[in-house]
């Protein structure tokens, strides 16, 4: 008897992941494609939207070539992505300039524009979040400002998941868990303001209807079936943000159950049944319909640690050739062996500006005691306790609205560093339980297409057929204790630093313009 699999996508910001699972959740095969960051400069950054319709077709066709899928076998398809993601489009889909992403900060005139044009207090009532460059909104009207003609036209600005939908099916679509990311959505009731969105100038002619994460938009069409593999009809939902789509795979669907993001960026997502507002924090829709996740974003995640082992880490990679294990590996046991606080060496992990809570796109990575006795060891564990305050103060500010987070789901590459787990743990002192999964985002993904094709009758009966726990970390109370002196220390070297990050960051615009000329 043939299989019934579900396919899930993972548009990510390192690369595209794919993975099929049958109906118990299990990976029965998958597929991993990097892309590229493109940097112009120090502020922006971008993808190929291209790229990521190529690897997802190239990835497809590969597991079939390879005799791992068989695409008759598959019933359904969910795609996730990257969040604020700013890409404009014509009318068939194609993208005219290359997709900003959630680490761009070019828009940080339009940010101030919009804070004074509307009121920055109106606009995070409405939509829940602050009036940031990282948005989708200051990067349309960036692009309105410095690429008229791009703008001019665009038929839609769309998301990452909505752009592969659309290579699937040719329909164009908005899922909720995404729509955060535009500051003219009530996300109280659900809908765009045409009034907001008038006031900034930007017609909502522009974004595509709204629809729940695990609504079918179409079917795979028979131009997409040619260019990826898989048959013409099968169905195809609205997909949602990697994050979200990460929480529902790691189990989390009731209010207070929180996931742990351990990928490129690190963060969490707490579950509530309402929408909290806390002005440091993100506010979007749950993929489930009537919850809504309050989360924390850092850019020091996962990244870190690779940044580590690509510009420093030739020692890890040499290792990790001669005893046939991942350079990761090696680090965490490198990690393993100093102790809490990493004798006096702290990170501040801000390697591409900061999210929540701080906000700053000017705010850089620091090592703060580096002395004679410090090895590449401790600078390791330093980075990863550095990621573990950042968690605890993203835990703490959604505290101060309510949401408290009681057991952390961790997810992501970096949950399979028993070490690192153990650093989050005992730094917020919070029980941490790893799914048994490694592909929780695209199982998120292909959850929401059995729900939308009706393969499951809700979303709890999806999760308990499919979610398994594989290992349990509890606090080290001791440990904990050790690491609240350097959290305090953690907090006030970034409010002692606000000044001098400003003028790192004239100093560097400077030289530029210097060079320039």
């Amino acid at each position: 008897m043939s299989k019934r699999l579900l396919l899930g996508i993972d548009i990510g910001t390192s690369g595209c992941k794919i993975a099929a699972f049958d109906l118990e959740g299990h990976v029965l095969c998958s597929y991993t494609g990097p892309y590229r960051i493109f940097r112009p400069n120090a502020s922006s950054a971008e993808h190929d939207a291209n790229e990521w319709w190529e690897r997802v077709c190239n990835g497809v066709k590969g597991l079939i070539h390879q005799g791992l899928l068989d695409p008759r076998e598959v019933i359904a398809v969910g795609v996730d992505g990257l969040s604020w993601v700013c890409l404009p489009v014509d009318r068939n889909g194609r993208p005219l300039r290359r997709a900003m992403i959630w680490l761009d900060r070019r828009a940080e005139e339009e940010a101030r524009w919009m804070k004074e044009c509307v009121g920055e207090e109106k606009l995070v009532s409405l939509d829940g979040n602050p009036v940031d460059p990282a948005y989708i909104v200051p990067k349309m009207l960036w692009v309105k400002k410095h690429e008229p003609d791009v703008y001019r036209n665009a038929y839609k600005f769309v998301q990452s998941n909505s752009f592969i939908v659309y290579k699937l099916t040719g329909i164009y679509s908005q899922d909720y868990s995404q729509a955060y990311g535009f500051h003219f959505f009530d996300i109280a009731r659900g809908r765009y303001d045409d009034d907001i969105a008038d006031q900034l100038g930007i017609s909502l002619d522009l974004v595509p209807p709204l629809c729940h994460c695990h609504d079918v938009v179409g079917t795979v069409t028979s131009k997409a079936s040619k260019e990826c593999g898989l048959p013409e009809g099968i169905p195809v939902v609205a997909g949602g943000l990697d994050a979200a789509c990460c929480t529902l795979g790691a189990g989390a669907t009731r209010p207070g159950q929180t996931q742990e993001q351990g990928g490129q960026a690190g963060g969490m997502s707490i579950v509530v049944d309402r929408p909290l507002v806390h002005p440091r924090l993100i506010l979007g829709y749950h993929v489930i319909p009537n919850m809504w996740l309050l989360q924390g974003g850092t850019v020091g995640g996962g990244g870190t640690l690779r940044w580590f082992n690509e510009q420093l880490g030739a020692y890890e990679t040499q290792i990790s050739t001669e005893r046939g294990i991942s350079s990761f590996d090696v680090m965490s046991e490198e990690a393993e062996s100093i102790g809490p606080g990493s004798d006096g060496l702290v990170f501040l992990p801000y390697m591409a500006g900061e999210r929540s809570p701080i906000w700053d796109s000017k705010a850089r990575g620091l090592l703060f005691g580096l002395s004679y006795d410090k090895t590449r060891a401790h600078i390791i564990r330093a980075i990863m306790e550095g990621v573990g305050y950042s968690l605890l103060h993203n835990l703490e500010t959604a505290e101060e609205v309510g949401a408290r987070a009681e057991v952390l789901l961790n997810v992501g590459g970096s949950a399979n560093s028993l070490v690192w787990t153990q650093i989050k743990s005992d730094i917020t002192a919070k029980p941490i339980h790893v799914p048994f999964s490694d592909h929780a985002t695209a199982l998120g993904a292909a959850l929401l297409a059995g729900v939308g094709a009706g393969v499951y009758k809700d979303f709890e009966s999806a999760v308990s057929q499919t979610v398994r726990i594989r290992r349990i970390h509890e606090p080290n109370l001791k440990n904990h204790r050790v690491y609240q002196g350097y959290y305090r220390l953690y907090l006030d070297l970034y409010e002692k630093l606000k000044v001098c990050y400003e003028q790192l960051d004239s100093l560097v615009k400077s030289s530029t313009r210097r060079g320039d000329s």
